[in-house]
């Protein structure tokens, strides 16, 4: 699999990562290990997890899996901080939290340091720099080999990553949002101030949440994430009228490519401006495996602007040119 530079850094991923959101809840042990092995085996090395998935099962089961089947040092280890289980306050950004947090996920994991440490959300509670501080601590102390931030917004991610390029601060490496043809808010501020500063977007949800694989097109499978109680609500937003025209869309150019519909979803996203490594979680490893035979694929330049022009978010003022409005 081909590696690119994480951002404006020397740390080098796979273009596609592997994501481990539903492992230790939806994923059983059995069905991880086949997922790894056959990412290592395909040459991935980006795995993506955090210390709240599965609450902390997904690190845990992670960790054991690199004990035994994966060599560490042949992974790129992500994990993210920051949101906690409570609903009155969803994230925790102090920097005794993090940092706590982070020891956790070492111990869960087996190991004495994880490649990329994000933080999972913005805390409007906690003051930003201070937040930033837990990164460049965990990186001097060399808990963490580079920093990132997730879910954040434009100005948050522009404020974050022009502090950190100030003094003797770790530069932000990446940013992983939610991107995807039935999901192009980031294009509006975030991919501008990423590209600005030289910080690589990993896109989660690449696949729509699963929509664009075509699978709902005729109902919901009772095998899928749409028909888990757990999931539902996180795949019924994509289920609307607009989004199965951009499906129609996505089925109608993999018919013409001799392709399948997650192919183009996925190549698409994959070779956006500013991504480095869209983040796929699976549920089987024969899932997976499909995923990542796009290697080859490379859309053509009919079918990428067929496909945005479908898809094309509505953004006028501020973010376009006042003139041409």
């Amino acid at each position: 699999m081909e590696q690119r530079h994480l951002g404006r850094t020397g740390l080098r991923v796979s273009r596609i990562g592997l994501g481990t959101l539903t492992w230790g809840r939806d994923t059983d042990e059995h069905d991880a290990a086949e997922q790894l092995k056959a990412f290592w085996d395909a040459g991935g090395t980006l795995v993506d997890t955090a210390d709240v998935y599965g609450g902390g099962e997904a690190e845990y089961l992670l960790g054991r899996l690199m004990d035994r089947l994966v060599p560490r040092q042949d992974l790129v280890l992500s994990t993210k901080a920051g949101s906690v289980p409570d609903p009155d306050r969803r994230t925790d950004g102090s920097r005794g939290h993090l940092l706590a947090a982070l020891d956790d996920s070492l111990a869960r994991l087996g190991t004495d340091h994880v490649d990329l440490w994000q933080l999972h959300a913005y805390d409007p509670y906690t003051p930003l720099e201070e937040s930033l501080q837990a990164l460049d601590i965990a990186v001097r102390t060399g808990r963490a080999r580079y920093a990132g931030v997730a879910n954040f917004c434009g100005w948050q991610l522009a404020k974050a990553g022009t502090w950190q390029l100030g003094g003797d601060r770790t530069r932000l490496a990446g940013a992983q949002l939610e991107y995807s043809l039935l999901q192009r808010g980031v294009e509006r501020e975030v991919l501008p101030a990423a590209l600005d500063l030289g910080i690589g977007l990993l896109p989660s949800s690449p696949l729509g949440r699963g929509v664009l694989t075509g699978k709902y097109r005729a109902g919901t499978p009772t095998d899928s994430r749409g028909a888990s109680e757990t999931m539902a609500p996180f795949v019924e937003p994509y289920l609307d009228d607009a989004a199965g025209r951009i499906v129609d869309a996505v089925t109608t150019a993999a018919d013409g490519l001799a392709t399948t519909p997650l192919h183009v979803a996925l190549a698409w996203v994959r070779d956006r401006p500013g991504v480095t490594a869209p983040i796929v979680g699976a549920r089987t490893a024969r899932q997976l495996t499909a995923a990542l035979s796009v290697e080859t694929l490379s859309l053509p330049d009919e079918i990428c602007r067929a496909l945005d022009d479908v898809s094309a978010p509505v953004h006028r003022y501020p973010d376009h040119d006042w003139s041409t409005l």
